[in-house]
């Protein structure tokens, strides 16, 4: 069986793990590696069991975070429960909504983009609406 694990690049992990421990409901499942020069070269979290690795911007090596204000060309998606009350907690915690929660035939859905410029499709039960 094959798993895939986003890799996602923040300015800063310190602040960006805080930040989805705080409003995504993260755990962090492995310590960072702090590379000689301060930066994070490594760190893992989970949300709800879903893990995520992470590391700060390695520009030398092509890694660079992306433009908060600037579209991405990828999607995290995220199943949760309760679509609107991880929405609402990320959105009290800065991220801009780019997309309200909806009824869809996949449940309930609605998107945002984190402060860290990461664009998340959470999607939850239409039970719990």
């Amino acid at each position: 069986m094959a798993t895939i694990t986003p890799y996602i690049t923040v300015t800063d992990s310190h602040q960006a793990l805080d930040w989805y421990i705080k409003n995504l409901g993260a755990e962090m499942t492995f310590e960072p590696i702090i590379m000689p020069d301060g930066k994070v070269g490594h760190v893992e979290f989970a949300i709800g069991g879903a893990r995520v690795m992470m590391s700060d911007e390695a520009p030398d090596y092509g890694v660079v975070a992306p433009d908060p204000n600037a579209g991405v060309p990828v999607t995290i998606h995220l199943q949760v429960q309760n679509c609107d009350e991880v929405l609402n907690a990320a959105r009290t915690g800065g991220a801009r909504v780019d997309r309200e929660p909806g009824d869809t035939p996949h449940g309930r859905i609605g998107t945002i983009c984190d402060p860290f410029g990461h664009r998340w499709m959470i999607n939850g039960d239409l039970s719990n609406a």
